[in-house]
């Protein structure tokens, strides 16, 4: 492994446990709430944060496993029922954002998968007021085309992220925050496909990509 998949490898990790920091605080708090507390309405209340804080942590690692991660090897086809839980999970119910979902396809590789996870995360941090997160991917004559696109209030892209995405940034400066875009996009050149973002808009963000099949 060369010196710059170990520092790739350890801004993924570090984005990781920045996304995990807060419910896993939260559940820690809560058992420290608990051991305090003696009145059964608020008990009640500290084992729901925990549960729900426990519920968001093991939604994130399962997400990041198969976003940033190798789970169940490479090369496999995953269904893609699959990503659409992961992505209902990262959204939550809270019902700030309605998931659109468009895939024609039985199977994906993981590949195409992987690219689809992070551009939705990307996209769905990016709809900081809500809004609507429409997901597609298909398999056609060039390839698996991947399309994820945001429209809310106020769209909001970091310009590093929009920098990782469109091959302006040099891994050299890659930071914690844009190592996930960048790896996204170098999936998509490395299968001989590529990426592609729409122009800076207030209220919309599309996201393309085409791998081989």
């Amino acid at each position: 492994m060369s010196n710059n998949e170990v520092d790739l490898a350890a801004l993924l990790c570090s984005k990781i446990c920045h996304d995990l920091l807060s419910p896993v605080g939260a559940i820690n708090n809560g058992l420290e709430l608990l051991e305090d507390e003696s009145d059964p309405v608020m008990r009640d209340r500290c084992m729901d944060l925990l549960a729900d804080s426990a519920r968001v942590s093991a939604d994130k690692l399962k997400y990041f496993r198969l976003a940033f991660g190798a789970a169940g090897g490479f090369g496999d086809e995953v269904d893609p029922a699959e990503a659409r839980n992961l992505i209902e999970s990262l959204i939550g119910d809270s019902g700030k954002i309605t998931l659109g979902w468009a895939l024609q396809a039985d199977a994906l590789p993981k590949k195409a998968i992987k690219i689809l996870l992070n551009l939705a995360l990307i996209a769905k941090e990016a709809l900081v007021r809500g809004g609507t997160l429409d997901v597609g991917a298909e398999k056609g004559d060039l390839g698996i085309e991947v399309v994820v696109r945001a429209e809310g209030v106020k769209i909001a892209l970091d310009s590093g992220i929009r920098a990782a995405l469109d091959g302006t940034i040099e891994q050299i400066d890659l930071s914690a925050r844009t190592a996930p875009a960048w790896m996204t996009r170098e999936l998509a050149l490395q299968n001989g496909g590529d990426l592609r973002i729409s122009p800076p808009s207030p209220t919309e963000l599309l996201l393309g990509a085409i791998v081989t099949a």
